[in-house]
């Protein structure tokens, strides 16, 4: 049996874990929060760190709730519901100004409120995996510590009608031969629900029709309408009819409806998407005339509105079917005069490379977790005249952000405002946004 210690946590990190510090040791302590007193045994001992296990709590904190989840002691999806809503928002807030001021060396001059978001029923994508044990199938997320999946009936971040179609899927999948589903997708799209199976191989004409079955009594039982793709190996292909609407999302304060494919990127929480984008155009302040590269441009989730906005604008992105598709929506938005797109690696870019998209007055950035180091180096390279007047960089890896807001500021940006989006309430994940100006 393990020996078990007693510690008082006194803050918390990016992973969701309680700090403490035993002998001079920083401890990482599972589902402890700041203030705590808690009983714990480690799990991990490294030099410079432990990650322990929290056994029981000694002395709670005010923040702590009930989780409302049935499976949440095991289920990977989230890892905040025992934290109450407005404390995750404040401790996630904490625990990104900690990365700025630890990784980076630097903090914004202005700290902007964050962007809080729905905490329940907000997550409109969502994809579970699938496993066969003894012959029945499990559908459901990772769970904690371990690789097993945890089997779900519902899930109270999905959307209701999202969350009410969970069960009837995978009876019927359950119907079908044993290994032959590898996992499925929800999306919620403004005019149509899309459901994608992934599957080992092709299905039979009558497997196809008891798809077609079951979303005739989802579309019957929600009053949406509903599509399904099919996914084998890397190859998705819409199921359904042609006359169903397009799977698409929209930007309601720039008249933009952007069309998507379920393997395509978007945002998992569109109604913070829109705040997000909206502080993203109220920071970059995009004006008639002006240049802009929107780096990471995907389907052009930043790229149109700044072309709403009457500016010229470039998106690029490593993906060239990507770009093909941003190019799609900005004809159907009536934007190509204004928007237009090109495919490069921005993980092997240079100043060579750079020079070559010419000047534009302003960046917008929006990497992934890898962040923009290369693009930014490159920065070095060119004299300052050809440099940016604005960076608007949007992040969903703290980690990143510091060490490239750490590169701009060397570089001879002013650093100059910077805060969270809470994108995924009731788990530790942190998307924020932060703004340079050069000097």
């Amino acid at each position: 049996m393990k020996q078990r210690f007693i510690a008082q946590v006194i803050d918390w990190n990016q992973e969701g874990r309680g700090v403490a510090r035993v002998d001079g040791k920083a401890v990482f302590i599972d589902d402890a929060l700041p203030g705590e007193v808690v009983e714990w045994q480690p799990v991990r001992v490294k030099k410079s760190y432990t990650e322990g296990r929290m056994s029981r709590v000694l002395m709670p904190s005010n923040a702590r709730v009930q989780p409302p989840c049935e499976y949440y002691e095991r289920c990977g999806g989230c890892n905040s519901q025992h934290i109450e809503f407005t404390t995750q928002v404040a401790l996630k807030q904490r625990a990104w100004l900690n990365q700025m001021r630890r990784l980076g060396k630097v903090q914004p001059d202005e700290l902007m409120p964050p962007i809080y978001g729905l905490p329940w029923r907000y997550r409109e994508r969502v994809r579970l995996r699938a496993v066969y044990e003894d012959g029945q199938l499990k559908l459901g997320f990772q769970a904690r510590q371990t690789h097993a999946i945890v089997d779900i009936d519902g899930c109270l971040v999905l959307p209701v009608v999202l969350s009410e179609a969970l069960k009837p899927i995978k009876a019927l999948l359950q119907s079908w031969p044993v290994g032959s589903v590898e996992g499925m997708m929800l999306h919620q799209g403004n005019a149509v629900i899309a459901l994608t199976l992934q599957v080992c191989g092709g299905i039979s004409q009558k497997m196809r029709m008891q798809v077609d079955g079951l979303l005739a009594q989802l579309q019957r039982q929600s009053g949406c309408v509903w599509q399904w793709w099919l996914q084998v190996g890397r190859t998705t292909t819409l199921q359904s009819a042609s006359a169903t609407p397009v799977l698409a999302y929209g930007l309601s304060e720039y008249q933009l409806e952007i069309p998507y494919q379920p393997e395509d990127f978007t945002q998992v929480n569109q109604a913070t998407n829109e705040l997000m984008v909206q502080r993203a155009m109220q920071w970059l302040q995009p004006q008639a005339g002006e240049r802009i590269i929107d780096w990471f441009c995907g389907l052009g989730n930043f790229s149109l509105p700044i072309a709403r906005m009457q500016a010229d604008v470039v998106g690029v992105e490593g993906m060239a079917a990507m770009c093909q598709r941003a190019g799609s929506n900005a004809q159907r938005n009536g934007l190509a005069q204004l928007a237009r797109f090109q495919q490069a690696d921005l993980f092997a870019m240079n100043g060579q490379r750079l020079r070559r998209f010419g000047y534009a007055h302003k960046w917008l950035l929006d990497p992934p977790r890898a962040g923009a180091q290369a693009l930014i180096l490159a920065l070095n390279e060119l004299e300052d005249r050809q440099l940016p007047s604005r960076i608007v960089y949007v992040s969903c890896d703290p980690a990143t952000l510091a060490r490239d807001a750490g590169l701009l500021v060397k570089r001879g940006y002013l650093y100059r405002a910077g805060g969270i989006m809470n994108l995924f309430a009731q788990t530790a994940h942190v998307e924020s946004m932060a703004v340079f100006d050069w000097r």
